[in-house]
């Protein structure tokens, strides 16, 4: 059985994938500049930001990751596709 997504499903997976961009972005910026302290702080406001997105997606949609990193409601759901990376 397919599961239909409503449309909040993709708005949050966009949001969570600009705010992973940013995150990987600032990460490579402050490998070559460790001592940027604004930058550190953008880093660490969107990295909260990314945590709230990604579990008000989880809450409504079940785990983005696996091994650990995010939590199962009962029944089991990482066997009800379509997974985050297949849409």
């Amino acid at each position: 059985m397919e599961k239909v997504l409503d449309e909040a499903y993709y708005k949050l997976l966009h949001e969570l994938q600009a705010v992973d961009f940013v995150l990987v972005e600032l990460n490579l910026y402050l490998d070559t500049h460790p001592t940027d302290s604004d930058a550190i702080q953008q880093y660490n406001h969107f990295a909260e930001l990314r945590q709230r997105i990604a579990n008000h997606y989880e809450s409504q949609y079940g785990p983005l990751m696996h091994f650990g990193h995010s939590y199962s409601k009962s029944p089991w759901q990482w066997n009800e596709a379509p997974w985050p990376w297949q849409v």
